[in-house]
C-alpha cells in the first residue's frame, strides 16, 4: 500500500499565507487618489442619512425587474443544472459544468451584449448559465449522498434513472429546495450589480446616481435592495414560487427588448476566433498569443493575485475578530443581535457595489477592492463561524469563561479546523471576483476583459475570459489540495449556507 501523505500543519499554511500576503503588500496599489476623501465622505453620509425617493415609481420598476432577473435567472439554471445533474459524473458533462460556472455572471453579461443586446434575455441568461453549473455539482452531490437503502429495496433490474428518480430523489428534494432558495439571495445581490452593465436593475440606479453625486438618491436605491434581501426568507417561500416566478415572466416579456440583430450569433463565433486564424495567418498566431499572454493576460493575473491575497488575509482578519459578535456568551443578547445585523449587512451587499462605493471615497486603486473583498467574505465567514460556536456554547461546562476569553481560549481552538477550511473554500470566490472588480478600473483581468469588449475584439476578450476561469480554477485546484492535505473539511458547507441565510 502507498504511504499516506503527511499530514500538512497549520502553522505552515499560516507561515506560507503570512508571507505570500506580506510580499502582496509590499506589490499592492493602497494609494488613496481622491483628492479630498473626507469630503466625499461626508456627502455620501449625508446622502445616507437622508435617502431621497424622489421617483418612487422608478425605483419600484427597478426592483421589481431586480427581482425578476434574480428569480427567472434561477429558475433557468436550477432546471438546466437539475438535468445535468443526472450525467455529472460524466467527463463532457462534467467540464462543461466546470466551463460555465468558472465565468462570472457580469463577464457572461459583457459577453452577451454582443448577441442579445441591452435587454431581459441577457439578464437571465448572465445568472442561469454559471448558476446552471453550479446547480449540477451541488445537485449530483445531495443525491449521491442520500440514503441508499431506498434504492437497495428496488428490484434489482431496475433502471439506473429509475433508481435515481424513485428512490434517492424523494429523500433528497428537501435539500435542493433550501439550496435553491440560497442561490435565490446570490441571484438577487447578480441581479442588482448586473446593473452597472446597463440592465435596468437597482444597480443601474445606484451607479447613476452616484456618478452625478445624487447620494441621497442613491441612498434610497441602496434602501430599497436591503429591504428586497434582507427579509428574502419571509417573502420567498417554495409554496409561492411558481407565483413569483409567473409574474417575473409576465414582467420581463413586457419590457422592451433590443431586436437580435440577423446572424448575430454566427458574427459573434466568427469573432471570437483569433484574429490572425480569421485572416488566414496560421503563422501569426504564436506571436499574437504571445503579445495577448505577455502584455495582457499576465499583468492581470499578477494583480488578481496580488489583491486576492491581501484581501483574503483581511477576510481571515475579520473573520477571527467578527465571529465573537453573534455568539451570545461572549457579547450577550443584546450584542449577539447587533453583532448579526453588522454581519448581516456586510454579507448582503455585493462585493461589486461594495467597492464601487468604496471608490467613490478613495479614488481608483486596489484599496476599495481589497476593503469590499474583505469585509464581504469576512462577514461570511465570520457568520458561519459564529453559528458553530453559539451551538458549541450549549455544550461547554459551567464553569467555562465568559466574553472575550471565551472566544480566544475555549471557541477559537475548537473551530480552527473551520477557519481554515472555510478560508480556503472562500480563496477561489475571492480570486474569481478580484478578476471581475477590474470593470471599475483597477488593472485586474476584467480590466482588459472590459477593454477589449469595449474596442469589439471579442478575440481578445474570449481569450482573456479563459485565462481567468483557468486561474480561478487553479486556485480552486490548490485550495483543495492544501484542504487534504491539512485533512479538513467544512462541515456542510452547502447546507450551512441555507441555514445562514434562513438565520438572517
Amino acid at each position: 500500500m502507498a504511504a499516506r501523505p503527511r499530514r500538512l500543519r497549520a502553522s505552515r499554511v499560516l507561515a506560507g499565507f503570512g508571507l505570500a500576503t506580506l510580499v502582496a503588500l509590499i506589490l499592492a496599489d493602497l494609494e488613496l487618489a481622491h483628492p479630498d476623501p473626507w469630503l466625499t465622505l461626508r456627502r455620501i453620509g449625508a446622502g445616507l442619512a437622508a435617502p431621497d425617493f424622489g421617483d418612487p415609481g422608478a425605483l419600484a420598476y427597478a426592483a421589481a425587474l431586480t427581482v425578476a432577473f434574480a428569480i427567472c435567472g434561477v429558475f433557468a439554471g436550477a432546471v438546466s443544472g437539475f438535468v445535468l445533474s443526472f450525467g455529472y459524473a460524466w467527463g463532457p458533462v462534467r467540464g462543461l459544468c466546470i466551463a460555465v460556472r468558472s465565468v462570472h455572471e457580469l463577464f457572461w453579461a459583457l459577453l452577451l451584449l454582443g448577441i442579445t443586446g441591452l435587454g431581459p434575455l441577457t439578464g437571465v441568461l448572465a445568472i442561469a448559465l454559471p448558476y446552471a453549473g453550479i446547480f449540477a455539482k451541488v445537485f449530483a452531490e445531495y443525491l449521491a449522498e442520500a440514503d441508499p437503502a431506498a434504492a437497495r429495496a428496488l428490484p434489482r433490474r431496475t433502471p439506473p434513472l429509475s433508481r435515481l428518480l424513485w428512490s434517492r430523489l424523494p429523500l433528497a428534494l428537501p435539500e435542493l429546495g433550501a439550496y435553491t432558495l440560497y442561490r435565490l439571495e446570490c441571484g438577487l445581490r447578480s441581479s442588482a450589480v448586473l446593473g452597472f452593465v446597463g440592465l435596468p436593475t437597482l444597480g443601474y440606479l445606484l451607479e447613476t446616481d452616484f456618478r452625478q453625486a445624487h447620494y441621497g438618491a442613491a441612498a434610497a436605491s441602496l434602501a430599497v435592495y436591503l429591504a428586497l434581501i434582507l427579509p428574502i426568507r419571509h417573502w420567498m417561500r417554495l409554496r409561492l414560487a411558481p407565483l413569483w416566478l409567473g409574474a417575473s415572466v409576465w414582467l420581463l416579456a413586457r419590457h422592451p427588448a433590443p431586436p437580435m440583430g440577423d446572424g448575430a450569433l454566427l458574427r459573434f463565433l466568427s469573432d471570437a476566433v483569433p484574429a490572425p486564424i480569421r485572416a488566414g495567418d496560421w503563422a501569426g498566431l504564436g506571436p499574437w498569443l504571445g503579445r495577448m499572454l505577455g502584455e495582457q493576460a499576465l499583468p492581470g493575473i499578477v494583480a488578481t493575485l496580488i489583491l486576492s491575497q491581501v484581501a483574503l488575509a483581511l477576510a481571515a482578519a475579520i473573520a477571527v475578530t467578527g465571529f465573537p459578535l453573534i455568539v451570545t456568551r461572549v457579547t450577550g443578547r443584546a450584542g449577539a443581535l447587533a453583532g448579526h445585523l453588522v454581519l448581516v449587512l456586510a454579507r448582503s451587499v455585493p462585493d461589486y457595489m461594495l467597492a464601487f462605493l468604496i471608490l467613490q471615497v478613495t479614488g481608483p486603486s486596489m484599496l476599495p477592492a481589497i476593503l469590499a473583498l474583505g469585509l464581504h467574505n469576512g462577514a461570511i465567514i465570520a457568520h458561519l463561524m459564529g453559528r458553530q460556536g453559539d451551538a458549541m456554547t450549549a455544550r461547554l461546562r459551567p464553569d467555562a469563561p465568559r466574553g472575550l476569553r471565551l472566544a480566544a481560549w475555549e471557541l477559537m481552538p475548537r473551530l480552527s479546523g473551520n477557519f481554515f477550511a472555510l478560508c480556503l473554500y472562500r480563496w477561489e470566490i475571492i480570486v474569481r471576483d478580484s478578476a471581475i472588480l477590474g470593470l471599475l478600473g483597477i488593472a485586474t483581468l476584467g480590466f482588459y476583459v472590459d477593454a477589449a469588449v469595449q474596442e469589439l475584439r471579442t478575440d481578445r476578450a474570449v481569450l482573456l475570459l479563459v485565462v481567468s476561469a483557468l486561474l480561478t480554477l487553479g486556485i480552486d485546484g490548490l485550495s483543495g489540495w492544501i484542504r487534504g492535505r491539512m485533512r479538513i473539511t467544512a462541515p456542510g458547507m452547502r447546507k450551512a449556507e441555507p441555514e445562514a441565510v434562513e438565520a438572517a
